[in-house]
């Protein structure tokens, strides 16, 4: 579809958040397809994981972008689901990959919204492909109950905050979930709880630049429960790191059952978003040193360093064999 000035930010550039939206809205169409296309009982696919990704190269309003997905893997009850994004100016015909993302959906039945239902198993062209799914499907499994044991954490406001300290640029957005919001089953699309992520994300990277910013990528996104319509939730984000050009923002959602529900306050999902600072010419500008204060503000910050390494050091590696090919 063309991209519309709502669906960007001051500066034209399309929001992060609408297109993991869009993204999350083909796995979903995929999915569901393929869990129904064997006589069973009738599903709907549920989103569970976003792997990381980058955005590649910014979209415009104007542009086109076309989303595609295909099937990657199956496990008994999993979906793997492989999607590309790609921009088209339409005045000229250049187009230019966006963005490449994989996801994990689960096929709810729509009798009993917790029950997952079996999987059709895909046919595979390698003996190969099935093993390398297998080790994808293991390592998210295992990162996805790592995550949800570490999600203790809340955000309290802080009374006149230093600038550039966590306090300063922390940032929450409340949503009372209604009907527009959810699937058939009556529970928040995967997507629409990724975009309200972006804006909080985005909200932190801007107080803490006062510039133009723009989405880098998004770390693994885990949704450990589902999040029903009727729910109040509470979208939190705070600074965690900071390099030269880079911040990772730390945002959980917080879910309030509301309407004819006794069950208390609950973790339903956790990423890291990295964001650039760029001048109004499109160029990375330095970002402001994030200043910690408290221990655990230290402790989150060299844990957010750790990540930034290893993600520089796995591009680095990936550029050089790309030059030796």
């Amino acid at each position: 579809r063309i991209m519309r000035p709502d669906d960007a930010n001051i500066a034209g550039n399309v929001h992060g958040g609408t297109i993991l939206k869009m993204i999350e809205e083909a796995g979903a169409i995929i999915s569901t397809r393929h869990c129904n296309s064997q006589s069973g009982e009738p599903c709907v696919a549920a989103l569970a994981r976003v792997e990381r990704t980058d955005f590649l190269s910014p979209m415009c309003i104007g542009e086109v972008a076309n989303v595609s997905a295909e099937i990657t893997y199956t496990s008994r009850h999993s979906v793997e689901v492989q999607v590309n994004v790609m921009s088209e100016n339409i005045l000229t015909g250049a187009k230019k990959v966006t963005n490449k993302a994989t996801l994990w959906y689960v096929p709810l039945s729509l009798k009993n919204v917790n029950k997952v239902v079996e999987v059709p198993p895909i046919q595979y062209a390698r003996k190969e492909q099935e093993d390398e799914g297998k080790k994808r499907y293991e390592e998210q499994k295992l990162d996805r109950l790592e995550t949800k044991q570490r999600n203790g954490d809340v955000i309290l406001p802080v009374i006149n905050p230093e600038p550039h300290t966590v306090g300063y640029s922390q940032s929450s957005l409340i949503h009372l979930v209604g009907p527009s919001d959810c699937t058939l089953l009556g529970f928040v699309h995967g997507g629409v709880t990724m975009k309200l992520m972006d804006e909080v994300a985005g909200i932190v990277a801007a107080r803490h630049c006062k510039t133009n910013i723009v989405t880098a990528s998004v770390d693994a996104i885990n949704f450990h429960e589902k999040i029903k319509k009727g729910c109040v939730i509470t979208v939190s984000g705070r600074m965690t790191f900071t390099s030269n050009k880079s911040m990772e923002i730390e945002v959980f959602v917080d879910a309030d059952p509301f309407v004819d529900e006794p069950r208390e306050r609950y973790r339903a999902v956790s990423a890291f978003f990295t964001y650039v600072s760029l001048s109004k010419e499109g160029k990375p500008l330095p970002v402001p040193q994030l200043l910690t204060e408290t221990e655990d503000e230290k402790r989150r910050f060299e844990e957010g360093k750790g990540r930034y390494l290893q993600t520089k050091a796995k591009r680095q590696a990936q550029m050089q064999q790309s030059a030796q090919q």
